[in-house]
């Protein structure tokens, strides 16, 4: 299982970058170390392979379309396939340890088009009202379910029959997840263009966001108009397209910041945020300390994270 402290995304784009998935295999462990994240938090993003995860230890909140969800140690659930979502530690003290499968659904469908995928597959990855599964221990049925994850990161890829093994456990995983589900399946919902547009939006303002943005120049990116732009901001993100630039902007300072020693001036500016003077106040307000202090403690705890 390989430990995780940062989340890599396509150029561009929000969509997450998964190093080492192979297409004859499709498939990741992690265990991802959210206290030793930059900000303590993964921004909003997607990817096209499924989520499991099971919180080992501290809490969690998932942020999706469909609203906030908390996770205590002990707890988990699913993420759909390409669903947006946000996440963050609670605690900014304690260790903060989710352990993930990561995997594409062909995985357990086979060929493309099989009885497999359309039975049993397709029903619940291709459902718009299925964002989110979510597994407390409270609940027989879901602590089963949250049983069969956390053994499923007990296989070791070095035994013999590893990659039949998992596969068997995620397929028995996945019809319990089908059963638990038939209740959200039965309400209907639509599928919405606003998950391809807020995409699109996203994808544009990652682009350009060192330029200088405007509203109209945005919602035209995703062939809307203005209110429209931010009817979608607000359905999908909870924010307004203004808040969203400035959000990235300083998520893009942060990251440049704990990862170099480029000076702040030029930080500001590389982000689109303005004077140096505007861009310490932001940040100010939005990591309660100073670019140099901020630079100071992710540096220290990079230092300390590879001793």
């Amino acid at each position: 299982m390989k430990n995780s402290y940062g989340i890599e995304f396509y150029t561009g784009s929000k969509e997450e970058l998964l190093p080492g998935f192979e297409n004859d295999f499709p498939y990741i462990a992690s265990r991802a170390q959210l206290d030793k994240y930059v900000e303590h938090s993964v921004p909003w993003h997607w990817h096209k392979p499924v989520e499991l995860f099971y919180m080992e230890s501290g809490s969690i909140e998932y942020d999706t379309p469909g609203g906030k969800r908390l996770f205590p140690a002990g707890s988990g659930g699913m993420i759909n396939s390409n669903v947006l979502h946000k996440t963050r530690a609670m605690s900014q003290t304690e260790a903060n340890i989710q352990l993930l499968h990561i995997f594409d659904v062909s995985l357990l469908a086979g060929e493309h088009g099989s009885r497999i995928e359309q039975k049993y597959i397709t029903p619940i990855a291709a459902a718009p009202q299925i964002e989110l599964i979510s597994l407390y221990p409270g609940n027989a049925a879901e602590g089963n379910i949250l049983k069969l994850i956390l053994e499923a990161f007990h296989f070791s890829d070095n035994e013999f029959g590893y990659e039949m093994k998992l596969r068997e456990a995620l397929s028995e995983i996945w019809l319990m997840l089908y059963e638990l589900s038939r209740p959200m399946l039965n309400k209907k919902r639509e599928p919405g263009i606003s998950n391809d547009k807020i995409k699109r939006m996203m994808i544009y303002i990652h682009e350009h966001y060192q330029e200088k943005l405007s509203i109209p120049e945005l919602a035209a990116a995703a062939y809307l108009s203005e209110r429209e732009c931010f009817r979608v901001f607000h359905d999908c993100l909870h924010t307004t397209p203004a808040e969203y630039i400035k959000t990235y902007r300083l998520q893009k300072a942060c990251q440049m910041l704990a990862g170099g020693q480029e000076p702040v001036t030029n930080i500001s500016h590389a982000c689109g945020l303005g004077s140096s003077s505007y861009f310490g106040k932001v940040f100010r307000e939005y990591t309660h300390c100073t670019p140099s202090e901020y630079r100071k403690k992710w540096q220290d705890c990079d230092i300390s994270r590879h001793k």
